[in-house]
């Protein structure tokens, strides 16, 4: 999963991607990964991973992971060339979903660029450049969509009437998710990937000790169908050049009960409805994975290896916390909680999956 970083400058986007960084080179059973020097490869922490590999005895443990970009400050005008960040909403139109991080603290050593502290106002400037990046690319688009519509194809004269119709939400303000694809051409968004159809976790930059998130930002994604958490991007940042259990005692003398980073990265899963199945063995590794909610033991096969798709047989699943708490697959199959299922089985959060297949 492949997720952009957006905000005003010093909104407190380095520190949360410095934290992450940090997060990524102290996790002891997953190396830190620099692809480039804006992109950070973070694992997934989850203790029911790691309950199923010691139950198991698996020979390692290998969290999913999820792949930040950090995309330089966006400030008003960027899609006319403001700024440095128009220059980088290119990166963001491949990634999966977006985390805005929003300046809420009231720091006076960190100068705004707008000279207020006004989250709606920084959160409306974010969003209207956005809207203003796909108009200009919708237009783009269907200066040459509209040439091949001309000689009749069908697909075309579909996106070309979509795309009319978005570059008229865009123009009105409403972001692409509010014009979906036409059924004679389903993919029009995925060649044009706006950026305001990209799913939104809302991350209010909040005063150390803090981890509420204001309510105005709250309701602003609620009716966005966004997702919102609160973090101290800088006290994160801090706190990841910190051994682990001494960043554990200072959340705690703080009053804060979970780290601000688990919730962004949960956050950022949550956004496209992913739930967690686990694969593993004595001797062998035990892994994370993660697919779309509703989706098969078949589906979860690909992701594992396209060989166990096409040569799908069955699958053994039984509940992470079944396994746990009988031991082993032995005796889990003894107690009748692990089962065999078909491809069409639909894979519950949780599931410990072993496939199989021919080759």
């Amino acid at each position: 999963m492949k997720v952009g970083i957006v905000g005003m400058p010093n909104a407190g986007k380095s520190s949360l991607f410095s934290a992450l960084t940090g997060v990524a080179a102290d996790a002891a059973n997953y190396p830190f990964t620099t692809i480039d020097p804006n992109v950070a490869v973070v694992p997934v922490a989850d203790e029911r991973l790691d309950a199923v590999a010691r139950t198991l005895k698996a020979s390692r443990v290998v969290p999913d992971t999820i792949e930040f970009h950090d995309i330089a400050g966006l400030v008003a005008g960027a899609h006319r060339g403001e700024g440095l960040g128009n220059q980088f909403l290119a990166n963001i139109r491949e990634t999966d979903a977006i985390v805005h991080v929003v300046r809420v603290h009231g720091d006076p050593n960190v100068v705004h660029p707008e000279g207020r502290i006004d989250p709606a106002a920084d959160i409306d400037t974010i969003e209207t450049e956005l809207i203003y990046a796909d108009l200009e690319q919708a237009e783009r688009r269907l200066e040459r969509v509209s040439r091949t519509a001309k000689g009749g194809d069908r697909r075309a004269i579909a996106e070309e009437e979509w795309l009319r119709r978005l570059i008229d939400a865009l123009g009105a303000g409403k972001p692409a998710r509010t014009v979906p694809p036409p059924a004679d051409a389903p993919d029009a968004s995925s060649q044009l990937q706006p950026l305001t159809s990209k799913p939104v976790l809302f991350v209010a930059n909040v005063d150390e000790g803090s981890d509420e998130v204001p309510a105005e930002i709250l309701e602003h994604a609620r009716s966005h169908d966004a997702v919102a958490v609160a973090v101290s991007a800088r006290l994160e940042a801090e706190l990841a050049e910190l051994a682990p259990a001494e960043a554990v005692a200072m959340r705690a003398d703080l009053g804060l009960a979970d780290s601000g980073l688990d919730a962004v990265v949960r956050g950022a899963f949550s956004l496209l409805h992913l739930i967690a199945f686990f694969t593993g063995g004595e001797g062998r590794p035990a892994q994370s994975w993660h697919l779309r909610n509703g989706l098969t033991a078949w589906h979860a096969a690909g992701m594992v290896h396209t060989d166990m798709q096409r040569g799908f047989v069955r699958a053994e699943v039984v509940p992470w916390d079944e396994l746990v708490d009988a031991g082993g697959y032995a005796a889990a199959r003894e107690r009748g909680t692990l089962r065999i299922e078909g491809r069409d089985y639909v894979v519950v959060d949780g599931d410990v999956i072993n496939a199989r297949f021919t080759s």
